[in-house]
């Protein structure tokens, strides 16, 4: 498997020469926490084992948010903690894009824009929800927010998964909708694009911000049907916290160029894209999100502060709290000796000027 280090470390030079000027803080900060993951320059742990008395140092995991060899244990995680909100309704994955001629506003303007893509797109399902004749109330969703193609290309946009269900505060009522006929149906996706294209050129010029010359009348909104929301959900939470793209999806890196591999959404058939090395590293770069922006946000009775009433739901429903995946432990370090499972010892320890490693911190209380 190719590592993404190795990629960073062979073209860095050319990389910062071409993009230099483009480059955000952020952007600068990723390229070089993920340049020394697991890296022989990167802190070490040390390990000892519980059977014959052997330590070990091994480097540490640089736990950066667009590392796709870091945190797969938090995005099991998430998946879990989204699965155990389930309620008995049809679930939907909606997509809400951003139109190609906003997209330079939107990297100029990161923070403002991917924040207002999620406010009002939730804002418009509230709308849609309230003013429906069958649910009548405040609904849940799990938003995320995505930058980039299949083919790593800028290009932002807002993936919804939500249950046709909704909540009467006033009434004190549960409503879900089954759709007309055989078909499921939540929304009408003309209607929800209008909408939301109304209420963001409306939050951006609040914002102080000025309107493309040129944007189209009418905008894409996707909805469709995904059964109990399970595979949604599982879907959306590959891509939380590590990155844009799996490392076994670099296939080759040689002669100056890299080489990735894609499933294209239309047709679902893998393709494969090469590109300079350093254009590479600038796709990636494009996709790492502001400093402590929220790219996940959860609104409605599926708010994080809104564990009790979900509890009271599956109470009042009688049914049982939805089977969830098994999250996967963190696999243990074997000892090289003897086989047997290594512990923690100490953490973040750190090489002096003399190549010795120093700990900087307490050792760990296991």
């Amino acid at each position: 498997m190719i590592r993404l280090s190795s990629i960073i470390n062979a073209y860095e030079a050319d990389f910062l020469a071409r993009y230099q000027q483009q480059l955000l803080p952020s952007h600068r900060k990723a390229l070089e926490t993920m340049k020394q993951c697991r890296s022989p320059q990167s802190p070490k742990m040390l390990l000892g084992c519980q059977a014959c008395d052997h330590q070990h140092y091994m480097p540490h995991s640089c736990g950066h948010r667009s590392c796709p060899h870091c945190q797969s244990y938090e995005s099991q995680q998430w998946i879990e903690r989204q699965l155990k909100k389930q309620v008995p309704a049809n679930y939907y994955l909606l997509t809400f894009t951003l139109p190609a001629e906003f997209r330079a506003m939107a990297w100029r303007h990161q923070q403002i824009l991917y924040d207002l893509m999620i406010k009002c797109s939730w804002e418009t399902l509230q709308t849609f929800s309230q003013n429906d004749k069958r649910l009548q109330g405040k609904p849940g969703v799990a938003s995320v927010l995505h930058t980039h193609s299949r083919r790593l290309d800028y290009h932002p946009h807002v993936h919804i998964v939500m249950p046709a269900a909704a909540i009467d505060s006033k009434k004190r009522l549960w409503r879900t909708k089954q759709g007309q006929g055989k078909k499921p149906y939540l929304f009408s996706h003309k209607a929800l694009a209008k909408v939301f294209r109304g209420k963001i050129l409306d939050a951006i010029k609040r914002a102080g911000l000025v309107l493309p010359d040129r944007h189209p009348d009418t905008w894409v909104v996707d909805c469709k049907a995904v059964g109990s929301g399970e595979k949604a959900l599982t879907y959306l939470g590959r891509y939380l916290y590590r990155g844009v793209i799996r490392e076994k999806d670099i296939v080759a890196n040689r002669d100056g160029q890299v080489t990735f591999r894609y499933t294209e959404s239309k047709s679902k058939k893998t393709k494969l894209r090469t590109l300079p090395g350093a254009t590479f590293l600038w796709l990636l770069m494009q996709h790492v999100l502001p400093k402590g922006f929220r790219r996940v946000r959860n609104f409605g009775f599926l708010h994080p502060n809104s564990k009790r009433l979900i509890q009271l739901l599956h109470y009042l429903l009688n049914i049982s709290p939805p089977a969830v995946l098994t999250v996967t432990k963190r696999p243990a370090v074997i000892c090289q000796c003897c086989g047997a499972a290594m512990k923690i010892i100490r953490t973040r320890i750190y090489p002096t000027l003399k190549g010795r490693l120093k700990a900087r911190v307490a050792p760990l209380v296991m």
